[in-house]
């Protein structure tokens, strides 16, 4: 008998960043690799890491993650010193970093993290070009959310 296997799950998600969706509007998305180290490695791993105030910069033609938060396990190694907060570098094709930094130089375009997940036994960034919402673009999200968990309250109360 032929064992089943399964299904691969199509990529398990390490860290989301949440509050970007509340705070801007996503244009576009790209998946970037990243340079990590080994002890970086292992406490993504163990689900160690955190986007909330992360943010992409360009320099000098490249793509470098901010305040992307990776806390070193307490097994790391003595002779390596673990940095929680060091800035890592991400990996796109040169055409399409390009293309971001003519997007970037446009008024109130960003680099927003949106989340880490595995493909392939390497850790990707998913990062947005993202317009920042004003005030009143808040508001309407959180009316927005607060409508549809009273429809499904009411949706719930009925079948019962």
């Amino acid at each position: 008998m032929a064992t089943k296997k399964k299904p691969a799950s199509s990529s398990p998600v390490i860290a989301e960043n949440k509050k970007a969706a509340f705070n801007y509007f996503f244009e576009e998305r790209y998946e970037a690799g990243m340079v990590l180290e080994g002890w970086e490695v292992k406490a993504l791993r163990a689900g160690k890491a955190q986007l909330t105030d992360g943010y992409v910069v360009i320099r000098n033609g490249e793509l470098f993650v901010i305040g992307c938060q990776i806390n070193p396990l307490g097994t790391a190694s003595t002779h390596i010193r673990p940095d929680a907060v060091r800035t890592k570098k991400l990996l796109l094709h040169a055409e399409e970093i390009k293309r971001l930094i003519g997007k970037v130089e446009q008024k109130g375009y960003t680099l927003v993290p949106l989340k880490l997940h595995w493909k392939n036994g390497r850790v990707k960034c998913e990062i947005a070009l993202a317009k920042g919402k004003a005030t009143h673009d808040k508001r309407d999200t959180i009316k927005e959310r607060e409508g549809k968990r009273e429809v499904e309250r009411a949706m719930k109360q009925r079948h019962r």
